[in-house]
């Protein structure tokens, strides 16, 4: 089987902002405590940080983490995670019936991203709070000193204020499982007068509002279109969630959701457009994709915590354990983000670390790279830059997400500097290699540098600690560029980048 691609130097879709590969902490599961945090273990810091997580989180250079949910957020005091710990209250968590100590709050999160090398983007209350706490959330982590709440912050040991830029108004707010559930008349109008306030401290911040957390939501599209009317003229930002799974385990309609993302992108754009042009506004608000992943593998054994009775402390939960097919997933919803980048300048992968991550922990022992891991690993290191249109014609499939599913899934970047072009491509069709042929136009010159390429003969193989390098990513041969043309035989359910020198 047959696929051309076309792509050229001067057909952009956008500049990708970098902040479309974060990621995303909550106080959920072991996501935190032995998670990124476990005094005593053997790679342990000064301030119990692990600092074999700290080494796979630099590597794949996500620049930002969301924190603290999530949503844990919606009943959370953020006072109960500051001053002396000893002094710091254990609460109950409604939303994952599970208890926190408090041990981590934002000052110990801040100086975890500082070790990290990402930075905090925070989340606050306005499920069982509001604009009050909200407020006095920034002061405390933003102001330099001679206030309230930045004299606190001193007091507690940090004198440099945090200088947080990203603010998210809440989280799924649309959802009535949240606490603090809200119409969006209700949940609009206080997001907006929240925005209203934190620009009176500060006009730079960059604000975040709840959309729809997902696409079959009876309130969407709807749900964008009030909260939008609302707040408008005061965020930058509206925030999508949406997870993935193969409950049927049907692989060509599991990676056909890629398509359902995409009409999702589209949709909420389109609801963007309608809501600036109604307003006579001059102002581009954005997509915020801050929470998505594969997520289905662990839902039977959670239900043991979450129905039950004993609220545990930092609980196995939501720990996903990835095969190889959910490689092919991941690699198509980055594609989608790249294809996208007109629209999507923040997506954050949910989460980082042991709840539904690319990476895992064991207390006392290893970390290592759930699967997912890699095809992250590669967009956020080869996928900045610029998003070039890639011209598609190839076979196709129809899906129960829609026809004419391309088996060939691909995204073309050229990097900053200008001087390469990387192709990330995903050949969905379960027993055809695809004969890729893609056209370089306006990159005289050009020649591979690399292909590494992610197969394996199991869609259910996984990586663990006692086999973290089942399901790797490798180098290999076959693929060349002559005369400005691509020339690669992609096999069958295979993730691929191909980087190529311009």
């Amino acid at each position: 089987m047959k696929a051309n691609v076309i792509v050229h130097k001067d057909f952009a879709v956008s500049p990708i902002d970098d902040r479309v590969y974060s990621s995303f902490l909550e106080h959920l599961g072991r996501a935190i405590y032995t998670g990124i945090y476990e005094p005593g273990h053997p790679t342990a810091d000064e301030d119990g940080f692990r600092g074999d997580v700290i080494d796979l989180v630099r590597a794949v250079k996500t620049p930002y983490v969301r924190y603290p949910g999530g949503n844990f957020v919606s009943a959370y005091n953020w006072e109960d995670g500051i001053g002396p710990r000893d002094q710091r209250p254990t609460r109950l968590d409604l939303a994952w019936r599970t208890r926190d100590d408090n041990r981590i709050g934002v000052n110990e999160f801040v100086d975890w991203c500082k070790k990290a090398d990402t930075q905090p983007m925070l989340a606050v209350n306005l499920g069982s709070r509001g604009l009050d706490a909200a407020r006095n959330f920034v002061e405390y982590c933003n102001h330099p000193g001679g206030s309230y709440w930045s004299d606190l912050r001193r007091q507690h040991g940090w004198k440099d204020p945090h200088n947080v830029k990203l603010w998210c108004l809440g989280n799924e707010m649309d959802g009535p499982w949240q606490v603090g559930h809200k119409t969006a008349e209700e949940y609009g109008r206080l997001a907006n007068e929240t925005a209203k306030a934190l620009r009176l401290f500060d006009k730079s911040l960059e604000l975040i509002v709840c959309g729809s957390s997902h696409s079959d939501m009876p309130t969407y599209p709807d749900w964008e279109a009030t909260v939008l009317d609302h707040t408008y003229d005061s965020i930058d930002h509206i925030s999508l969630h949406m997870y993935f799974a193969n409950n049927e385990h049907d692989t060509l309609n599991y990676l056909a959701k890629a398509e359902k993302l995409d009409r999702y992108i589209n949709t909420v754009g389109g609801i963007i457009d309608y809501v600036k042009a109604k307003k006579r506004s001059k102002k581009d608000v954005k997509i915020s994709f801050d929470e998505w992943n594969v997520w289905y593998h662990s839902r039977e054994e959670d239900k043991k915590i979450l129905q039950g009775d004993a609220w545990p402390d930092a609980p196995h939960l939501l720990e996903d354990l990835y095969n190889f097919e959910d490689v092919l997933q991941v690699g198509g919803i980055l594609n989608t983000f790249i294809r996208r980048a007109d629209r999507v300048k923040i997506a954050c992968i949910a989460q980082l670390v042991n709840v539904i991550a690319p990476i895992m922990t064991e207390e006392g022992g290893p970390a290592w790279k759930q699967t997912i891991y890699y095809p992250f690993f590669y967009a956020s290191l080869y996928g900045r830059g610029t998003s070039l249109r890639a011209i598609v014609d190839g076979p196709t499939y129809d899906s129960e997400f829609g026809d004419d599913v391309p088996y060939l899934d691909v995204s073309a970047v050229r990097s900053v500097a200008g001087d390469e072009v990387t192709f990330f491509i995903v050949n969905r069709h379960l027993t055809e290699t695809l004969d890729l042929a893609a056209t370089l136009e306006g990159f005289p010159g050009a020649r591979l540098v690399e292909h590494i390429q992610m197969t394996h003969p199991d869609l259910n193989a996984i990586n663990t600690a006692a086999n973290p390098d089942n399901v790797v990513p490798k180098t290999v041969s076959g693929t060349a560029v002559e005369g400005g043309k691509l020339q690669s035989k992609l096999p069958p359910l295979s993730y691929n980048v191909i980087r190529v020198a311009v």
